[in-house]
């Protein structure tokens, strides 16, 4: 089953975590120095902030699969579509460790679709590769995809 993920930015851990608990009626299920992530069920969203020196707001959104087959699934549409993706298979990535997928929107906002593996004890490390092995976390982005509108489709809002 898919749930959607959005992870904001924020300059304020600490007033953003009183803020998102009483927004959501439930503390973070993660919590670190520089992070926190909220499960929630209802809707079904995994939702996060983290403190990072990023401009504050939104970072980026996607989905979190629970399969390697809906993570396959999802990927093939963005290959039919001819979408850029960058592909980071057992990335390590914000206390996780994942299989996953960047591409970024026509607005220029990232969206990463990825599979949980495990977690990871340091931000961007996995405890069992090196630092230097471990890649970069939540980037690079690939480059906005161009989108064509249909001969005769209105580009009217709603």
């Amino acid at each position: 089953m898919k749930r959607f993920h959005v992870h904001v930015a924020v300059d304020d851990l600490e007033t953003n975590i009183r803020f998102y608990s009483s927004v959501f009626g439930t503390d973070p299920t993660v919590r670190k120095q520089d992070y926190a992530k909220w499960m929630i069920e209802d809707p079904r969203v995994n939702f996060a902030i983290s403190e990072r020196g990023a401009k504050a707001g939104v970072d980026h959104l996607g989905f979190q699969v629970d399969t390697d087959e809906e993570l396959s699934a999802l990927r093939e549409q963005v290959a039919a579509a001819e979408i850029a993706a960058l592909d980071q298979p057992d990335a390590t990535c914000c206390y996780a460790r994942s299989d996953k997928y960047w591409i970024t929107d026509p607005q220029g906002i990232a969206w990463e679709t990825y599979r949980t593996l495990g977690e990871a004890q340091i931000y961007g490390v996995d405890q069992k590769k090196e630092a230097a092995e471990a890649g970069a976390c939540c980037a690079p982005k690939p480059e906005p995809v161009t989108i064509v509108p249909r001969k005769g489709a209105s580009r009217k809002c709603c």
